[in-house]
């Protein structure tokens, strides 16, 4: 079991940028970094040079893909997860086909990845796309905490997302912010 976890929410993206200036969701697929969030992720990566890890999770949505890479790239294998990809509810979420990702990222490897690797079941919400369950990502969430308890790595970065990571530890956390998960067994 590892002895560090750190999760680490990623940039400002341009769905979050909307969003918090409309309420409304822009239809952003797979949302990738604002300007701003380019800049959060070049302070993180500053603020976290002296840090040590043995690994980097990271989930395939883009914007969670450009924080690891701009943060730990070159540093730090960066191995890619789905467990932990954020709770489908809005267009941000909705993912992209493992051949688009390896197309941009082709220094990754995606091979573990299936595709695809988003959930495509779940109730349509009113602009069309599916929404996971609340069931679906409980099981999620079991199924991360089993993944980590079972790493033999001791220092873990986890890149990921806002609404999966509060319903881990219990708070939401900022764009670029890390919180260390104490694990509850």
């Amino acid at each position: 079991m590892p002895r560090l976890v750190h999760l680490i929410r990623h940039g400002q993206s341009t769905f979050n940028e909307h969003y918090s200036a409309t309420g409304t969701d822009p239809l952003h697929f797979d949302a990738r970094l604002t300007e701003l969030g380019q800049r959060q992720v070049a302070a993180a990566r500053e603020r976290l040079a002296r840090d040590d890890y043995d690994v980097v999770l990271a989930s395939p949505l883009t914007r969670a893909l450009q924080t690891a890479e701009g943060i730990f790239g070159g540093r730090v294998p960066i191995e890619i997860s789905p467990l932990h990809r954020e709770w489908q509810v809005s267009s941000c979420d909705i993912g992209r086909s493992t051949v688009e990702l390896v197309a941009e990222f082709p220094h990754l490897n995606f091979g573990g990845l299936p595709d695809p690797w988003w959930l495509h079941e779940g109730p349509p919400c009113e602009l069309g796309f599916p929404q996971e369950t609340e069931a679906h990502l409980a099981t999620r969430l079991v199924a991360f905490k089993a993944m980590i308890a079972e790493r033999t790595e001791r220092r873990i970065a986890v890149v990921g997302h806002g609404d999966f990571f509060s319903r881990l530890i219990g708070r939401h956390l900022d764009n670029c912010e890390m919180a260390e998960w104490v694990i509850d067994g």
